[in-house]
C-alpha cells in the first residue's frame, strides 16, 4: 500500500520498503469518547540542559518555561535522539533512530536527500485520523520539494529549510510576492554565490522571503503558530514548532535584545518563553487549554566551542557532536491540564522517539505496523501513573551510523573511541567508559574496572541491537 492510501484508508502496509519489518502491536486508545486532543510539540535547537531556570539556570529568566513546569511535569532524563540537527529530527518525527530511516547526518543546501516520503511521520499518522497538522520553523529534513514538510504530513509550512547558518540553493522557487532584502534582486540569488547566514524564508515549498530577517523569527513563528490555532479550535489539530534558535548565529528582537543577564543566548532564549507564554494564553482564551498537551525540548545539547554565544549542559558532561550526557540529555517540560499532574518530576528515561507512539494511543491513530518503529508509549511516566517506569530496557546513543552508548536504568556503557569486537561474548573485559548516572550525573568517575559484568551485559546489548538496526534499516529519500 502506498503512501497516499496509507494517509486515505490508515492502512498497515504504507510505504512497504525494502527492508524486513517487525510488526508493531497496534495501541488502546487512551481517555474517553470525545473529541480528540491537540498536540504541540515545540523543539528548540541547541539549548542546554541547564538552559531555562527551572533547570538551573543562573541568569536567564524564563517565567513562562518555570509556569508550564509548575503546571505539569519537568523530565530529567530525556533525551534527543542524536546529537545533531537533522537525525534529531528525523527520530523525532518517525519514531526511529536516525540510522534505521537513514539520516545520519547534517543536511546541507547541496544535498540532494531528505527523509524518504514513504516513511510515515507523526504529522502523516494524525492527519489520517482527521487532525490539521502545521510545521511552523526549521525543518531540516531535505529543503527539496519532494521532502518538504508539506509532501511529510502537514497541511502548511512556514519557516527556514535548514539552519540558520547556511546559504540558499539558488534553484528554489519564488513566490510570485517574494519579499526581498538587504539589496538582492532575484537575478543576484541565481548567479552570485550566496552568502553564509542568509537562508531563504518558506511558505509551502516557495521562498517568500530572502534573505530572511532573523530576528525577527521567533516572533513571526509565534504569530503563525497562534493564527493556526485559532484557526483549527474547534477541531484536533497537531502543531509542530522547530525553533530557529538558539542556533548560531543569535538573532533576538528589538524587545528582548540586550536583556538577559546570560547577553544574546539568554536573550534568544527569553524570547521563545516569550513565545511559549502567548501560545499558552492563546489557548485559555479559545477554551481549548484542558484539550491540549504541549511538549517542550531540544534537538541537541549545545554548541560549547561557540563560547558565550553558545549554552551551558551543566551538570552534564559534553554537548552537541558528542554522545556524552550533555549532547543528548534535554531540558523537557510537559504541560497538558487535568491529565499531566501538576509540579510533578519524571526521572525514568524517554526522549523523542517516544513521542509518534504515544501521540498515536493519545489519539486513537494507527501505528505504522509494517516496520519497526523504536520508541515507546510513555503515557504511564506522562500521566504520573503510580509505579510506573521507562519502557525502555535498554536506550542507545548513536552519533551517525556508529552506536557508541547505551544505557539501562542507571546504567551508562559508553564504547566511543574503542575498536568493536566482533563477538560481544568475548572473555577478555571490555573497554570502554561505565557510568552510573545516578550517583554521577556529570559522567565523572568511569566505573568499568569495578563493574566488569555490567559492561559486559550492556556491550552485548549494544552489539546485538546494533546488528538488528542495520538489517531492519530503511534508505533515506533521494533525488
Amino acid at each position: 500500500m502506498n503512501r497516499r492510501r496509507f494517509l486515505g484508508a490508515m492502512g498497515l502496509g504504507a510505504a512497504a520498503l525494502a527492508a524486513p519489518r517487525t510488526l508493531l502491536a497496534q495501541k488502546t486508545p487512551r481517555g474517553k469518547p470525545g473529541r480528540k486532543p491537540n498536540f504541540i510539540v515545540i523543539f528548540a535547537d541547541d539549548q542546554g540542559y541547564q538552559d531555562m531556570a527551572c533547570f538551573g539556570s543562573p541568569k536567564i529568566k524564563t517565567p513562562n518555561f518555570d509556569r508550564m513546569a509548575a503546571q505539569g511535569m519537568k523530565f530529567t532524563d530525556f533525551y534527543a535522539v542524536a546529537s545533531v540537527c537533522s537525525p534529531s529530527r528525523a527520530g523525532l518525527l518517525t519514531g526511529c533512530y536516525p540510522p534505521r530511516v537513514g539520516l545520519t547526518r547534517v543536511l546541507f543546501p547541496g544535498n540532494k536527500i531528505g527523509l524518504n516520503p514513504r516513511e510515515i511521520t507523526i504529522a502523516d499518522m494524525l492527519k489520517a485520523a482527521g487532525y490539521a497538522t502545521a510545521c511552523i520553523g526549521k525543518w531540516h529534513l531535505g529543503h527539496l520539494p519532494r521532502f518538504l514538510p508539506t509532501a511529510q504530513g502537514f497541511d502548511s509550512y512556514y519557516g527556514i529549510p535548514y539552519s540558520n547558518d547556511m546559504t540558499i540553493d539558488p534553484k528554489m522557487a519564488l513566490a510570485s510576492d517574494i519579499v526581498l532584502r538587504e539589496g538582492v534582486t532575484a537575478e543576484d540569488m541565481k548567479s552570485v554565490r550566496p552568502g553564509r547566514n542568509k537562508v531563504p524564508l518558506l511558505r509551502k515549498d516557495r521562498v517568500v522571503e530572502y534573505p530572511a530577517d532573523q530576528s525577527t523569527l521567533t516572533r513571526r513563528y509565534t504569530e503563525e503558530s497562534i493564527r493556526f490555532i485559532t484557526a483549527n479550535k474547534d477541531r484536533p489539530f497537531f502543531l509542530y514548532l522547530p525553533h530557529t534558535l538558539p542556533h548560531v548565529p543569535l538573532f533576538a528582537s528589538k524587545a528582548f535584545k540586550g536583556k538577559s543577564a546570560r547577553g544574546l543566548y539568554g536573550d534568544t532564549i527569553e524570547e521563545i518563553d516569550w513565545g511559549l507564554g502567548q501560545i499558552i494564553a492563546t489557548l485559555k482564551r479559545l477554551g481549548i487549554d484542558g484539550k491540549t498537551l504541549i511538549v517542550y525540548t531540544s534537538d541537541n545539547g549545545p554548541w560549547l566551542s561557540k563560547g558565550k554565544a553558545g549554552g551551558c549542559a551543566l551538570p552534564l558532561r559534553g554537548g552537541k557532536f558528542q554522545t556524552y550526557e550533555g549532547g543528548m540529555r534535554e531540558p523537557t517540560l510537559m504541560r497538558w491540564p487535568g491529565k499531566i499532574p501538576a509540579g510533578k518530576v519524571c526521572k525514568e528515561v524517554a526522549g523523542t522517539i517516544d513521542l509518534l507512539p504515544t501521540l498515536a494511543s493519545l489519539a486513537g491513530a494507527k501505528v505504522p505496523g509494517d516496520r519497526v518503529i523504536d520508541g515507546k508509549d510513555i503515557w504511564p511516566l506522562m500521566s504520573g501513573q503510580a509505579q510506573a517506569v521507562s519502557p525502555h530496557e535498554y536506550y542507545y546513543y548513536y552519533r551517525g551510523n556508529r552506536l557508541e552508548a547505551v544505557r539501562s536504568g542507571k546504567w551508562k556503557l559508553r564504547l566511543a573511541g574503542q575498536r568493536r569486537r566482533k563477538q560481544p561474548a568475548d572473555p577478555q573485559p571490555v573497554r570502554g567508559e561505565l557510568y552510573d548516572l545516578r550517583a554521577d550525573i556529570s559522567e565523572k568517575k568511569n566505573l568499568i574496572a569495578k563493574h566488569p559484568d555490567v559492561a559486559k551485559r550492556l556491550a552485548a546489548a549494544l552489539a546485538a541491537f546494533d546488528k538488528e538496526l542495520k538489517a531492519n534499516r530503511r534508505p533515506a529519500g533521494k533525488v
